[in-house]
């Protein structure tokens, strides 16, 4: 299964793929280098695609548990001051997507969306210290009952140029369902209230709906 983000370059990608084996097979008269380009066309088509893959995820619903948005690997883990919706210390746990990862974004809780706003800027690289300030974003947050608000921030990276965002204030979202897509390689920042247990250690691989980032005391 393919993101929905991905449809159209996959399909632009595939006519170029075939039109230029098309013409290497036609024009290219040395067997080996014919073989070389059309193996380089084919591991093109390959790494789009599985760049758009939206593989099937199993959440397990639980209010009290803050899941990772994400498909990566926890670079951060601090305490840090968030200025932009909170204004106070909360808990960072940041992932960071290399270009092989699966980059839909997922809800980390259920709940409503009361904050989601779009932020142009720049493409430092993702695990730049400044990127989750000055890179181009968006801040959702996100609230229910049990753990309250919880904020993340989709960040472009050097490559990223597009960050996609369905969250809209008001909606009412199921932990784990589909929130947004970035394209090619990126990082996304959870910030969660300072008493929250904290169930990842730093490099730890991640799962985005299915793997557990913090638990609500």
């Amino acid at each position: 299964m393919f993101h929905k983000e991905g449809h159209k370059i996959i399909f632009v990608t595939l006519v170029i793929v075939v039109a230029a084996l098309f013409l290497i097979d036609a024009y290219i008269e040395l067997a080996w280098l014919r073989t070389i380009l059309m193996l380089v066309m084919v591991f093109f088509l390959i790494t789009i695609l599985q760049f758009f893959r939206n593989p099937k995820r199993i959440t397990q619903l639980n209010d009290h548990q803050i899941l990772s948005p994400v498909d990566g690997k926890v670079v951060v883990i601090e305490e840090v001051f968030e200025k932009e919706f909170f204004k106070e210390k909360r808990i960072q746990v940041s992932v960071f997507m290399s270009p092989i990862n699966v980059h839909v974004t997922r809800y980390p809780i259920g709940g409503q969306v009361v904050y989601s706003k779009y932020h142009p800027g720049k493409y430092l690289v993702a695990w730049h210290p400044k990127a989750s300030e000055e890179n181009e974003r968006t801040t959702v947050v996100v609230e229910n009952n049990t753990v309250g608000k919880i904020l993340y921030r989709q960040i472009a990276g050097a490559l990223a140029k597009r960050i996609v965002n369905y969250a809209k204030v008001n909606d009412t979202v199921k932990q784990g369902a589909d929130s947004g897509f970035i394209k090619f390689g990126s990082r996304v920042d959870v910030f969660l209230p300072l008493d929250s247990k904290i169930k990842v250690e730093l490099n730890q691989k991640v799962k985005g709906g299915e793997s557990i980032l913090a638990q609500s005391p």
